[in-house]
């Protein structure tokens, strides 16, 4: 029987503060993609010193798009299952290993919980899932998907959807579905997606084409 193959894929945009620090901490775990979003730092080269096999965007694309090149090489490698991770920092590598567990005891989607949200939107947008599917955090950036199910979805995003539309289909489709508590670090520098009214407008957006996408799938 073939090794089960995990691929951890890291969107990143200007993360060379952390990007190997990551890398290092997950690759024990599986293969380890960096999808370089363009970035104006040194993030593909200290990633590729890490370890990781980069991807790079010539053009940045943002977080969907990065996801969708990363879960397709992941597909190419013929890997069984992906979680994606946050390049930041804020998610704990160890986390991995239960991950994994409930991806090979037959769980098809994993979805990660952190304790709390900050932006206004992002609540609204908790609170949307919680009540009518009883997903917990649909915005934690760590989750994982058996190939299985990216496979028959076909894409990772199509919607612009913050990292919600594989996860939602297989929520519509009845795929097993395990939630995880996870603790979250404090990033040391400003966070990519700021918080601000233009992020709040971006998640609100989110929502919107979330309810959509449950319309017509």
């Amino acid at each position: 029987m073939d090794k089960y193959k995990i691929a951890i894929v890291i969107p990143a945009f200007n993360e060379e503060t952390t990007i190997s620090k990551v890398v290092q901490s997950v690759k024990e775990y599986g293969i380890v993609i960096v999808v370089n979003d363009a970035s104006s730092d040194k993030t593909q080269k200290i990633a590729e010193a890490a370890g990781a096999l980069v991807i790079n965007h010539k053009s940045n694309q943002g977080y969907d798009k990065a996801l969708n090149s990363g879960f397709k090489k992941a597909s190419e490698l013929n890997c069984n299952a992906i979680i994606s991770f946050d390049a930041d920092g804020q998610h704990s590598a160890e986390l991995l290993s239960q991950y994994i567990d409930e991806l090979k005891k037959g769980i098809d989607l994993v979805l990660g919980v952190r304790p709390n949200t900050q932006r206004f939107a992002e609540k609204i947008f908790k609170l949307y899932t919680q009540f009518k599917f009883k997903w917990n955090d649909p915005l934690c950036g760590m989750k994982g998907y058996t190939m299985e199910l990216y496979r028959n979805r076909g894409w990772f995003d199509s919607l612009h959807s913050i990292g919600t539309e594989l996860a939602m289909f297989g929520i519509l489709n009845n795929y097993k579905v395990s939630q995880i508590n996870i603790p979250i670090s404090t990033r040391n520098d400003n966070p990519r997606f700021a918080s601000t009214l233009k992020a709040n407008i971006v998640i609100f957006k989110a929502l919107f084409n979330l309810i959509f996408m449950k319309k017509i799938i």
